[in-house]
């Protein structure tokens, strides 16, 4: 009987600590594959394999397109690219990216469901808005496990919270337990995989690079009054989608929350050059009056004194509207990365 030897992990803000954590607990006879995705930048280098690798028992190399799956190895996405399961095989997707990030959580989890249905264990790390939960519901609706870390214990609750509010998981775990539990876990058998909808072997095909286009779109969708923040593209929001999501006709994929949070950062840079431009009116509109009054047109320089103090008006009123957006003092902003940097001899530390 098959086990549930296919581990997926996706995290964000916060996750290399407890990686590290879940790595170091693993046993180096795991009989299981584990694959890592977690927010990046496009054009950073990431090292988070090269520290993972530091405390694992395991090996731990950088996914590489077209490379064996082979039991006991940690695999970890490289930036830029989806890190995706294909019968046996590992593939790095040039795919648009999804809820603005490549690689995506969600795209990982897709692909487990899709290609190892119940061998596949996956588990949900701390990160800002809900990037995964989409992904996790389908591997456990394939007949795979769902781990989320609690979210007491993740340094960003929102994707955990997430998940354990669109669906049950079947296990919630500290970082310190779940290393232990997905050791346990591997070494359980699978029930047989429930057959998965089309429209997941679509999202994979998109995530991996395959042209979509308005007719497949349709498909599974339908065109909503909404643009998508990445191509500025119509989007259409997909069918009985738990979460809420939508794809443009590109491909690029989005929850609602994140739609949400890109539209409030757009709702801001307007309102920013909104008032960059009143203030220039301001200091236009008072030199003309200065110009005005310098000749004797002392009623010409009346408008513009006039119209200057309504533009400081309007200014004083998107001042307010801007301040009103900041985020609440403490608050932590999502960072699309997985918190490696490098510092200036080339060493990997925590950022």
């Amino acid at each position: 009987m098959p086990k549930r030897d296919i581990i997926v992990i996706g995290g964000s803000s916060g996750s290399a600590e407890v990686l590290k954590t879940i790595v170091r607990a693993l046993p180096e006879d795991l009989s299981a594959s584990v694959f890592i995705a977690t927010h990046q930048p496009a054009h950073v280098p990431s090292y988070l394999a090269q520290v993972l690798a530091k405390v694992s028992r395991l090996p731990v190399e950088r996914a590489v397109d077209g490379a064996p799956v082979e039991t006991g190895r940690i695999y970890v996405a490289v930036p830029d690219r989806h890190l995706l399961l294909f019968d046996g095989e590992l593939r790095l997707g040039p795919g648009p990216r999804e809820n603005m990030v490549r690689p995506a959580v969600d795209a990982l989890f897709r692909s487990a469901a899709l290609t190892y249905g119940a061998r596949t264990v996956g588990v949900q790390l701390t990160g800002h808005l809900n990037d995964g939960a989409a992904g996790l519901l389908a591997i456990q609706q394939a007949g795979g496990l769902a781990v989320v870390q609690d979210p007491l214990d993740a340094d960003a609750p929102d994707m955990p919270r997430a998940a354990i509010d669109l669906l049950d998981p079947d296990h919630v775990a500290s970082g310190e337990a779940i290393g232990p539990l997905l050791a346990i876990l591997s070494r359980t058998q699978a029930p047989a995989s429930e057959p998965p909808p089309p429209s997941l072997k679509m999202e994979v095909e998109i995530a991996a690079g395959c042209r979509l286009g308005s007719e497949r779109l349709r498909e599974f969708a339908d065109p909503v009054a909404l643009t998508c923040p990445d191509c500025q593209g119509v989007l259409s929001e997909v069918r009985g989608a738990r979460p809420r999501r939508y794809r443009c006709q590109t491909g690029h994929g989005v929850t609602a929350r994140v739609l949400e949070s890109e539209q409030g950062l757009q709702v801001e840079a307007a309102l920013r050059l909104a008032m960059r431009v009143v203030e220039e009116r301001i200091e236009l509109v008072s030199r003309l009056a200065e110009d005005a009054r310098g000749t004797g047109r002392n009623s010409v320089a009346e408008l513009y004194r006039h119209r200057a103090a309504e533009y400081r008006s309007y200014g004083e009123i998107l001042r307010r509207a801007v301040l009103a957006m900041m985020p609440r003092p403490g608050a932590v902003p999502e960072a699309n990365d997985d918190g490696m940097q490098a510092d200036e001899d080339g060493e990997e530390k925590l950022g």
